[in-house]
């Protein structure tokens, strides 16, 4: 198997997973920066903020979706497509 290896059941990988926790976190430090910085009215008050908080919720996040990669609930079984044969969109 490659290095972007599927984990559990999941058809995911986990460079798949990172990326989605790196945008993730992305959108959301913004968003503390911008909170942080109206709160205070200091813009380096709220890019503080937004920096402790990118690493902490970043490995929360790929902890979190890592977790829920292998609750099978919501859900839908794969279909299965002989080989050769394309699947419907």
């Amino acid at each position: 198997m490659s290095t972007q290896q599927i984990i559990g059941e999941s058809r995911t990988t986990h460079a798949r997973a990172i990326a989605k926790t790196v945008t993730w976190r992305g959108i959301g430090s913004f968003d503390t920066f911008l909170l942080g910085w109206l709160l205070t009215g200091d813009a380096a008050i709220g890019g503080s903020i937004a920096v402790l908080e990118l690493a902490t919720k970043m490995v929360l996040y790929y902890f979190h979706e890592r977790a829920w990669s292998r609750v099978t609930w919501g859900v839908r079984e794969a279909e299965t497509v002989p080989a050769g044969v394309v699947a419907a969109e």
